[in-house]
């Protein structure tokens, strides 16, 4: 008997805002992303994915502005490039009781909130979905967040990760050591809700953050949400494979994309972890139709709506670059970018003048973009997968919601037909449903370490 097919996993993509990736599709006629601040829109939106079977929501975030590009935010208003931006985890409740299995990654900047307060939120939401959370882990790029939040700037891009490895390993401690399993008693009769002997003090003293206290919620499903996580160069490459269990890559080709997936995969092994403990997602776009000329003529459409000029904007700050000040065809050094570094090496090395660059955000977006018929969508996305060796698809929108009527519509069943994609939802966790292997971290992740609990003071401090 053949072996069965690997299964597409499919992501969408989205943020609170208007603008997300494709930028200036929200003047379509037919798009509804203006209405990003009602509940109704986010509540069709996940019924929506549901109903084509996607694995996740999984909703990118931001702190600060994009003011790079002409040194002001005008573009980035004028264009609603990502500006306005409404918090992504306050959806999550809304969508969660209007859906059963759908999974929402949520994006979340570790440098400007105390993991003591974010320990709690991420286990309100897992008690909240049924174990249904993901926390996409951001350190940050952009130097007018540092600036808002009432520091002097950004802080060196390596130094960002250092910091973020003390903040994992603090969540660790309250999330999988602060309560144990059975805990939680609920017995009336007793009058003991839960046992004190089983809730442990987290004392941590790390070379960025500091904390003696007890997690505050109980144990919820996950323990510990799914970790995403989508820094591409070395340094955020060395904490994926210690941390990330999905990763989001961000590819012009499969070429550059397989080396990313091959690096990725080879540093987890020799983090102790197994290749495929990592699942991979790429960024992409499609636009289709029931016939290749149909989706031909809808990208058409879309790109006399779309806004090259607001992409150069987004990538002005992605990579720290005012390219306003470059001719179209002028050399531009990248440099050693402190924003997204893995975007200026790409660049750099593609020689990506103001020109060429351009002419990529002919969509408004720097994703790739299939086009065409379910059948070839369904062959390329299958290339994808063989060839790259991804795990699937953080899918942006273009024109809402029928970028995603359409893959959930028409792509999707050719998918399903083809035996790459399910028929119907796992029960259980999204780790769960992800991985097969239940619903908390595996005993050999970095996390499952801190499960166990040293007693060191008659009056239950304990260190992890």
């Amino acid at each position: 008997m053949p072996a069965p097919k690997k299964h597409i996993l499919l992501n969408a993509f989205n943020m609170n805002s208007v603008g997300h990736i494709n930028h200036g599709l929200w003047t379509h006629p037919r798009d509804n992303s203006s209405d990003y601040n009602t509940l109704e829109y986010w509540t069709e939106l996940a019924k929506t994915l549901e109903r084509g079977l996607f694995d996740g929501l999984f909703i990118a975030d931001i702190i600060g502005v994009y003011d790079v590009y002409q040194n002001s935010v005008e573009t980035t208003l004028r264009e609603s490039v990502q500006l306005p931006l409404n918090d992504p985890a306050v959806l999550v409740s809304a969508m969660a009781a209007v859906t059963q299995h759908l999974g929402f990654g949520i994006t979340a900047n570790l440098s400007f909130e105390p993991p003591y307060l974010f320990a709690r939120r991420m286990s309100t939401l897992d008690h909240l979905t049924r174990g249904r959370v993901g926390w996409n882990i951001v350190t940050g790029y952009l130097d007018s967040g540092s600036k808002a939040a009432g520091l002097h700037g950004l802080a060196p891009h390596d130094e960002r990760y250092d910091r973020a490895d003390d903040y994992l390993e603090l969540l660790y401690k309250l999330w999988e050591g602060s309560w144990e399993d059975d805990a939680v008693l609920r017995d009336r009769q007793a009058r003991v809700f839960s046992n004190p002997a089983k809730v442990h003090k987290i004392i941590h003293q790390g070379p960025y953050y500091q904390m003696e206290g007890y997690h505050l919620s109980e144990p919820s499903l996950q323990r510990t949400p799914v970790l995403y996580q989508a820094g591409s160069s070395p340094r955020g490459q060395l904490f994926a494979a210690r941390h990330a269990e999905a990763v989001f890559i961000s590819a012009q080709d499969k070429g550059e994309a397989k080396r990313a997936v091959d690096s990725l995969r080879r540093q987890a092994v020799e983090a102790g972890r197994k290749a495929d403990d990592i699942k991979i997602f790429a960024g992409i776009a499609m636009i289709t139709g029931t016939h290749q000329q149909e989706a031909q003529d809808k990208y058409d459409d879309y790109r006399r709506y779309a806004s090259p000029e607001a992409g150069l904007a987004h990538f002005s700050s992605s990579v720290g670059i005012d390219f306003d000040r470059f001719e179209l065809d002028e050399p531009i050094h990248y440099g050693n970018s402190n924003a997204i570094q893995s975007a200026a090496s790409s660049a750099q090395a593609n020689a990506m003048t103001k020109r060429k660059l351009l002419e990529r955000f002919k969509l408004g977006s720097r994703y790739p973009t299939l086009v065409g018929d379910p059948f070839y969508i369904a062959d390329e996305l299958e290339s994808w997968i063989t060839d790259v060796g991804i795990d699937g698809f953080n899918v942006s929108r273009t024109v809402t919601p029928e970028s995603f009527e359409d893959i959930a519509d028409l792509i999707v069943p050719e998918l399903q037909n083809r035996g790459v994609y399910k028929t119907s939802y796992q029960e259980g966790s999204l780790r769960h449903k992800l991985f097969s292997a239940g619903d908390k971290l595996p005993s050999y992740h970095a996390g499952a370490q801190y499960r166990k609990v040293k007693e060191v003071h008659a009056n239950k401090e304990a260190t992890v």
